[in-house]
Order: structure tokens, then C-alpha cells, then sequence
């Protein structure tokens, strides 16, 4: 297993902003955002769902990280995938850390981890409890 998940009944919009400002409040940044959806459509004149990912960093997690192994930067940033599906739904998946940081065979890394993931899994729990003033009909089921 390399991703974790939550299903909304929500707009592609809304779900992309209620993501980066959970990834806000547990320290993330997002360095890069590719529009894969755009990107099909230019490069290879495809229509496609929107499909956005995310790639974030915790600039605090990232330097412990950068501490245990100066290449591990080959597996950073944390990606998360913002996707629509056909049933217009929004899925949200992040990446696993253990999956990702379990290539590295350094001590320490088991630690970083397993903060990693309680900090993503924040995020999935913010983006799933929806503010009732901003989100008052949000259907929300999450994936184990």
C-alpha cells in the first residue's frame, strides 16, 4: 500500500482548497502543483478528469530527513493527489510514508515516519470534517 485516501461529495475547487490549508495548519508548504488534466490537454490534445498533484514539504520534517540521508531528497516532496472522479466525487490521496521512507535503510527513519504519516493523517481528518459554515451539505467517507 503506497496512498491513503478520503472520498468527497464536494467540487474539485472547494476540495483543492480545503487540502492546502489542512496542509497549512500541520506545517506544509506546497512547492510544486502540477495540472495534470492541462497538461494532457496540451501535450497530447486529451480530455481527462481534473487531476491535480501536490507536492508538499514540511520544511521541519524535510531537514531531519535531509539529516539522516542527504539523498532522500529523491523522494521528496510528500505528493498528494487531488482527482476527480466519474461520478464527479473528489478523491484525496496521500502518499503512504512508510512505503515511501521504508526504501531507506538508515536509523531514525522509522521515527520521521511515523510523524510523517500522523501529520498526513491530520490533514485527511481536517479535510474530512468540513467547517459548517463553509461546507454545510459535505459527504465525506474515508478509506482506511
Amino acid at each position: 500500500m503506497y496512498g491513503f485516501s478520503i472520498n468527497l461529495n464536494e467540487s474539485f475547487e472547494v476540495v483543492i482548497h480545503r487540502v492546502v490549508e489542512a496542509l497549512k495548519e500541520q506545517g506544509f508548504g506546497i512547492l510544486t502543483v502540477i495540472d495534470v488534466k492541462e497538461t494532457l490537454k496540451d501535450k497530447l490534445d486529451v480530455d481527462h478528469m481534473p487531476y491535480t498533484i501536490l507536492g508538499a514539504c514540511n520544511p521541519q520534517l524535510a531537514r531531519q530527513a535531509l539529516d539522516v540521508d542527504p539523498d532522500i531528497g529523491l523522494l521528496l516532496p510528500c505528493n498528494v493527489v487531488v482527482r476527480q472522479e466519474d461520478d464527479m466525487s473528489v478523491t484525496v490521496v496521500f502518499m503512504e510514508p512508510a512505503a515511501i521512507l521504508g526504501l531507506v535503510d538508515k536509523p531514525g527513519i522509522e521515527v520521521l515516519s511515523a510523524g510523517l504519516r500522523e501529520k498526513l493523517e491530520q490533514v485527511r481528518i481536517r479535510v474530512a470534517v468540513a467547517p459548517k459554515t463553509d461546507y454545510s451539505r459535505s459527504v465525506v467517507s474515508i478509506k482506511p
